[in-house]
């Protein structure tokens, strides 16, 4: 088969590397791809937004299957396209992803079909935002409606640090329209768990629970990111716990959605917090997590090709799907000032070094003039490791990084330990 992925960062990679294992796939592309993806596809060109110009390369170069793996093209309709195309696509549909494209959707849908979340109200009124806030009163969560590059949600420690939060949404345009509207929420309590999960409309199989680490820095201090590192399985995530979550919360939303008109093809992803009441959805996404897809992945012992193509042809529960019994750590090497002002374009040293004892995700690089590694993002690597125990992988992935470098390198050093 001929295998396109779209899109350019950490998760992508781990999606290239997986699938480039699989027997079934002979060619394997990447749009637009980077530096680390290079090694194992061929990257194209194309912008991952571009739904026109990746349909027509996808037709025109006889891709087999293309998986769509960023959240903008898939809420933009890319699979629609694809499909309406004749090209076998992964992903939701338009009408599926709304379920992570607009959060005032997905609260909706919770409401309606009684899953539990958060208590929360609606608003495109600053005014009537503002009165809700005061009215309320903090610690509150304040959440850009629309797809906001994981940087749309504010955990507001006070009442002033709120109305701050829904000013610049609303007023102030930070997140463009994606913040015409916001939701505002209670807050919760309690351990944050990433459950992803495969989605074939009507079937659900969850994969190897994960645990993100949102804030820039140790302690989780400063501003949120897009995800600093990620553990798996987190100790929290009990089978008890996961049992309750089935029954509760991942079959009922597979069902809402098909009840809806919008079945649900692909990755599912729930941000969930283990509440002393029961676990609750934070939030949902419509595709793999970034970075618990790199250490959820790497602990997938089988072939990723069969499970896409059983999510996209209804067979999932008769999918054979394995997992290591064994833990991942995936270690984001950041730009310095990330995920504020930071510089591109400084040499990578010691890949190959950290290459021996981990798998090293390519998320934010570039292929030089002479062949070298440039940094070319906020978050440019994901030192993924595996151990036998979590505090095994934790440590083989901190270990692994040590010979990586390049000018004003910055990373968590608590991956594991901060909750």
């Amino acid at each position: 088969m001929k295998v396109l992925v779209v899109g350019s960062g950490g998760r992508e990679h781990a999606i290239c590397w997986k699938l480039a294992q699989s027997p079934k796939v002979d060619e394997l592309y990447c749009a637009p791809g980077n530096g680390g993806i290079a090694q194992i596809a061929a990257c194209v060109d194309i912008k991952a937004t571009d739904v026109e110009g990746m349909v027509k390369w996808a037709k025109d170069n006889a891709m087999d299957f293309v998986a769509v793996a960023p959240d903008d093209p898939l809420a933009l309709g890319m699979v629609d396209a694809l499909e309406a195309a004749g090209i076998p696509a992964f992903g939701p549909r338009a009408n599926a992803a709304v379920i992570e494209a607009s959060k005032a959707f997905s609260k909706e849908l919770m409401k309606k079909y009684r899953i539990p979340t958060a208590g929360y109200e609606t608003f495109t009124d600053l005014d009537a935002a503002l009165a809700y806030i005061e009215e309320r009163g903090a610690p509150i969560v304040v959440k850009a409606d629309g797809l906001a590059l994981g940087k749309g949600v504010v955990v507001a420690a006070t009442v002033e640090e709120a109305k701050t939060a829904a000013r610049e949404m609303m007023a102030d345009k930070k997140f463009g329209e994606s913040g015409s509207t916001v939701v505002i929420e209670e807050c919760m309590t309690g351990p944050e768990v990433t459950v992803l999960a495969f989605a074939d409309g009507e079937h659900v199989r969850p994969m190897v629970s994960s645990q993100d680490h949102k804030r820039a820095y140790d302690g989780n201090q400063g501003p949120n990111t897009g995800g600093m590192g990620a553990i798996a399985p987190p100790p929290a995530y009990t089978p008890e716990v996961a049992q309750r979550c089935m029954d509760e919360i991942f079959l009922p939303t597979i069902r809402a959605l098909k009840a809806e008109g919008r079945p649900f093809h692909g990755v599912l992803y729930f941000g969930l917090m283990l509440t002393p009441q029961g676990p609750r959805v934070v939030e949902y996404n419509a595709r793999f997590g970034d970075p618990e897809c790199q250490a959820v992945l790497s602990l997938l012992d089988g072939d990723l090709m069969d499970i896409f193509t059983a999510c996209r042809e209804g067979t999932l529960d008769r999918a054979g799907i394995r997992w290591k019994n064994q833990a991942a750590c995936c270690l984001v090497l950041a730009s310095g000032g990330y995920p504020l002002d930071y510089k591109k374009g400084y040499p990578i040293s010691g890949l190959e070094e950290a290459g021996k004892t981990a798998v090293v995700f390519h998320a934010g690089t570039k292929l030089g003039e002479h062949g070298e590694y440039l940094t070319n993002g906020g978050r440019v690597l994901g030192v993924t490791a595996l151990g036998d125990t979590l505090e095994q992988a934790i440590a083989n992935a901190y270990a692994a990084a040590k010979p990586i470098s390049f000018p004003g390198m910055h990373f968590r050093t608590d991956i594991g330990h901060a909750f």
